[in-house]
Order: structure tokens, then sequence, then C-alpha cells
């Protein structure tokens, strides 16, 4: 019985400090970015505030893609039909590009605006 209650203890600590965090991602502001069959980005251009914030990729294509940011220093690779995301903080305006690193001459712009 008391292998079960230490049990039972860690399961509630690991719970109550794994609340918050699972609170402040529910928080995030979350923006859309689909990879369509015909080889663009939609949005191309994306406008997001300055901040912490999650950008859903949905790849519609047939193919593989790759979200790539050298000045984010992000990638995700998406199989065809795969839908991912990537979690961005961003404290400076401006505009980043953004490119399908599979088929580089699909290209996009991530923009940051001041916070309001």
């Amino acid at each position: 019985m008391r292998a079960w209650a230490g049990t039972l203890a860690v399961a509630v600590a690991l719970a109550g400090w794994l609340a918050p965090l699972s609170a402040a991602r529910a928080d995030l502001p979350v923006y859309q970015l689909t990879f369509k069959p015909d080889g663009t980005f939609e949005p191309a251009r994306l406008e997001v505030p300055a901040g912490r914030f999650k950008i859903v990729l949905v790849n519609e294509s047939t193919e593989a893609v790759e979200f790539e940011s050298l000045p984010l220093r992000k990638e995700k690779v998406l199989g065809p039909g795969v839908t991912s995301f990537v979690v961005l903080s961003l404290s400076r305006p401006g505009e980043y590009p953004f490119f399908d690193d599979f088929h580089p001459q699909v290209k996009g712009t991530l923009v940051v605006l001041p916070k309001p």
C-alpha cells in the first residue's frame, strides 16, 4: 500500500508542476501556414505581433516539404498531408523570410509587428 501512496504523491506533484506549463501554452496565439498543392504558402505573408506564438504548419501537398528560416534558426520537415507546429518567441519587429527547403523557389515572409 505504501508504494502506491508514494507513486500517487509523485503523480500529484508532477501534475501540479506541469499544470502551469500547459496553461501557459494554451494561451499562445496560434497562426496557420499552409503548404498548398500548387507549390505556394498560404498566406505568403504572415503577420504576427511581437511575443511568443505558435505557427501550425499544414502540408496539403502530395510531396514532403520543409519549413525553413535561416534568420529564425527554425526548420521542420512535414510529409505529405502532415500537420505540425513551431513555437517562436520574437521581441524584435521586422521581416523574417522563410522558404520550403525542398522547393527553394517557394518563399514567404513572417512579419513581426510591434506590440500594441
